[in-house]
């Protein structure tokens, strides 16, 4: 058993805690075996009424993989990681069955709560998934960029109706990890009974000890290549991240995106 703070632990539990995104990989491959349990830790997973409404895509063709990267926000990694996969939300594979049964939910598939129902499950499986994968000591990393050129993405992946792309993930053995990012605390994702509004406090403490973090990580780095650390050099906070989010990556595309590909007409 492990202990973290005063708190007995196990190896799933420290497995979760240590989580960070892997951006840097060796050559090395994930071995077949190794792939197709991640697949079926994926599978596993909680679905809503079992529609299991995803679909996974692994990206093997080295060309497509070169191209994702680029249509991803040119996200070089991608093509160096040994495996990349992509979780889509999909509630076609359901509709050509019921369409099989003669029964027709085209209209309860456009509305609001199917759409939240697919994604969720998508993104249950691809949890699931990254765990699996860190327990097994490789890194991980979520790749929200598939929906920046969304449109192009789901042309080259041939994805029909009611089924979009929901992130990326890729997997390989990593060449360096990161320590861990501080989480914002407890209680300010946390409460009892009813919504909690008075964070604002916690939240600048934290978007200090945040810009702290990224300091020391690049002190590190700097350290690591020999170069000279850069004391005076400003660090991002949370709050500049959060800004940095959403005025860079606004994707005011996607509902059109959606609306034409099925999804959320009701």
């Amino acid at each position: 058993m492990w202990h973290y703070g005063c708190m007995q632990t196990n190896q799933t539990i420290e497995t979760l805690l240590k989580h960070v995104s892997v951006r840097e990989f060796t050559d090395e491959k994930v071995g077949d075996d190794q792939v197709e349990l991640l697949l079926r830790s994926a599978q596993a997973a909680a679905s809503s009424n079992f529609l299991q409404a995803y679909s996974i895509i692994e990206i093997t063709d080295e060309e497509l993989k070169e191209d994702l990267a680029a249509l991803s926000g040119d996200q070089p990694f991608i093509a160096t990681a040994s495996n990349f996969f992509i979780f889509c939300a999909d509630l076609h594979r359901n509709e050509e069955l019921m369409i099989e049964k003669e029964v027709n939910i085209s209209q309860q598939l456009e509305g609001a709560d199917a759409f939240i129902v697919a994604t969720v499950d998508a993104s249950l499986a691809a949890q699931n998934l990254v765990v699996a994968a860190e327990s097994m000591g490789l890194g991980t990393c979520y790749i929200g960029g598939v929906r920046e050129n969304i449109v192009q993405i789901s042309q080259l992946l041939e994805l029909p109706n009611f089924v979009y792309p929901v992130f990326g993930v890729v997997v390989g053995h990593p060449a360096h990890r990161n320590a861990p990012k501080p989480r914002l605390p407890l209680d300010a994702v946390y409460s009892e009974n009813r919504y909690n509004p008075d964070t604002i406090e916690t939240m600048w403490e934290y978007d200090e000890a945040l810009q702290d973090y990224y300091a020391r990580r690049a002190r590190e780095a700097a350290r690591a290549a020999g170069e000279e650390a850069g004391e005076a050099t400003p660090h991002r906070s949370w709050s500049q991240g959060i800004a940095h989010t959403f005025f860079a990556h606004p994707r005011r595309f996607m509902m059109k995106f959606l609306n034409r590909r099925g999804w959320l007409r009701n």
